[in-house]
């Protein structure tokens, strides 16, 4: 229960960022070419929302399985080797994840020492880059689930979307249809063969 509450709540999180972007940028278009006039902190301000919706995202894209990479040749090992790989890419990702983590903390917190404004929002710069470790942090917790799901034997590394094989089975799906079609023209559109 309290899992599909958060995943709710991430994916609407994740739609309020891209509805606020597109809501700004539309209102930003409309007032500068039909009204002559426009906010100057309208690029900013969905500048930093977008940063924030790809550093939220990419949590998001490794509890669904949503990143790209490429498997081919570790696809052709053994089970046990594939999880053994698994887990080396996990632990790969969670050193590259704790640097930038230590990295983006040290940053953010010397943007708050310094009292640095952002550059046309009325607002501390520290606040909107707060999404830097809060991201990261997002994403060191979602690989560590999957390395923990990897030693358990539940799942072989990290999820990656196999975009050749959707694209395969999106076309094989396809001409399924259109054969069905074909033969059963009642059943389907109103698409008729042309005769020879």
């Amino acid at each position: 229960m309290f899992t599909r509450i958060v995943h709710h709540l991430e994916e609407g999180f994740i739609a309020l960022l891209l509805a606020l972007m597109v809501t700004i940028s539309f209102i930003q278009v409309i007032n500068r070419y039909v009204l002559g006039t426009g906010f100057t902190w309208a690029l900013e301000l969905v500048t930093y929302l977008f940063a924030w919706l790809v550093l939220f995202g990419v949590s998001y894209g490794i509890k669904t399985g949503a990143h790209i990479g490429i498997d081919v040749l570790v696809r052709q090992f053994p089970h046990n080797l594939r999880r053994a790989i698994g887990v080396l890419g996990v632990l790969a990702c969670c050193a590259y994840c704790i640097i930038m983590l230590v990295g983006s903390a040290g940053y953010v917190y010397k943007l708050y020492e310094l009292g640095i404004e952002a550059q046309d929002l009325p607002i501390p710069r520290w606040v909107p880059f707060i999404m830097l470790p809060i991201g990261l942090s997002l994403a060191l917790l979602r690989l560590l689930q999957v390395g923990w799901r990897t030693i358990l034997g539940q799942q072989e590394g990290l999820q990656l979307a196999d975009e050749a094989r959707e694209a395969i089975e999106s076309v094989e799906g396809v001409e399924v249809v259109e054969a069905v079609e074909i033969l059963h023209p009642a059943t389907g559109s109103a698409r008729q063969e042309k005769a020879p």
